[in-house]
C-alpha cells in the first residue's frame, strides 16, 4: 500500500475492533480480516471506495455481511465478483474460504488498483483481479459461482453475471430489503437467460444481527441465453475462449487491461 493508503499500527479512527463472531468467520485468517478492514477505512476511505460514515459499521455492514455468503458455496468453485469496488464481497468471500478461487472483476483503474494492492498485501493467492467489464469477458471467463453487491438492478445484473457462468451454476446476488421485489420483477428477464430456479436465502445467522439476504439465481445448461452462447462459440472458434478463460481464473495473478 502506498504512503497515503498505509494504515497506521493504532487502529484507524472511528473503526470497530473485530467482534467475536468474526473469529468464527474467518478462523485463522482473522488477521488478514482485520488488515482488510483496516484498508477499507484508511485507503479505502482517502480513494472514494467507502464513505467515512461507514467505518464505524464496517465490520457488520460489510465485512461480515459479506463473508457469510460463503455459506452457500460449495467446496473449490471457482468465483466472480462483478463490479468487485473495493473488494466485496469478493475478498471477505475470500478470506473465509480458501478453497474458493476469486476472480474480482472491476472495469475502473482506482479500483482495481486498490485491489492488487489489497490481493499482493494480505498474499491473498486464491484471488486474481480483472479489469474489465462483464460483457467483454463472455468466452474469455467461466466459473461456478458469479457474486455481485449494490452494482445494478437484478435484471440488468443477471445480462451481465449470467453469461460468465458455466452450465448450472448460479448467481448470488446480495439485495437486502429489495429482494423480492426485485426477483418478482426480474423473473421474466431470468427466464430468457438461462435461469432455470431462484429463490431469496438468509445468510448469517449467529453471526449477524440481521441476516444477509441474497438473490440466488440457478443456471440451466445454457446460461446467459442464446445470445451469450452464440458469443461463447464465436470466442472458442477464434481461439480465445478455452485460453482466455484458463488465464483470467489463474489464482495469484492480477490483471488490469487497458487505461
Amino acid at each position: 500500500m502506498d504512503r497515503d493508503g498505509t494504515a497506521s499500527e493504532a487502529s484507524p479512527e472511528g473503526l470497530a475492533e473485530a467482534p467475536e463472531a468474526a473469529g468464527r468467520v474467518f478462523g485463522d485468517r482473522l488477521p488478514m480480516a482485520v488488515r482488510y478492514t483496516e484498508l477499507l477505512a484508511t485507503a479505502g476511505v482517502q480513494r472514494g471506495l467507502i464513505g467515512p460514515r461507514e467505518v464505524p459499521r464496517l465490520w457488520d455492514r460489510h465485512v461480515l455481511n459479506c463473508a457469510v455468503l460463503a455459506e452457500l458455496l460449495p467446496a473449490e468453485v471457482s468465483l466472480c465478483d462483478v463490479g468487485s469496488g473495493a473488494g466485496l464481497p469478493g475478498i471477505p468471500v475470500a478470506l473465509a474460504r480458501p478453497d474458493v478461487s476469486v476472480t474480482l472483476l472491476e472495469p475502473l483503474l482506482r479500483r482495481t488498483t486498490f485491489l492488487e494492492e489489497v490481493v499482493r498485501e494480505l498474499g491473498l493467492d486464491n484471488v486474481t483481479v480483472l479489469r474489465g467489464r462483464a460483457e467483454e469477458m463472455i468466452g474469455k471467463l467461466a466459473v461456478d459461482v458469479v457474486t455481485a453487491r449494490a452494482v445494478a438492478p437484478l435484471d440488468r445484473l443477471a445480462g451481465w453475471g449470467m453469461p460468465l457462468l458455466r452450465p448450472y451454476g448460479q448467481m448470488l446476488a446480495l439485495k437486502g430489503d429489495t429482494a423480492e421485489q426485485e426477483l418478482t420483477e426480474s423473473r421474466a428477464a431470468l427466464t430468457r437467460l438461462g435461469a432455470v430456479k431462484w429463490s431469496v436465502i438468509g445468510v448469517g445467522e449467529g453471526v449477524l444481527e440481521t441476516q444477509t439476504r441474497v438473490v440466488r439465481v440457478e443456471a440451466g445448461e445454457s446460461p446467459g441465453g442464446v445470445k451469450a452462447a452464440t458469443r461463447r462459440a464465436k470466442a472458442a472458434r477464434a481461439g480465445r475462449g478455452g485460453k482466455g478463460a484458463e488465464g483470467a481464473g489463474r489464482r495469484g495473478g492480477a490483471g488490469r487491461g487497458r487505461r
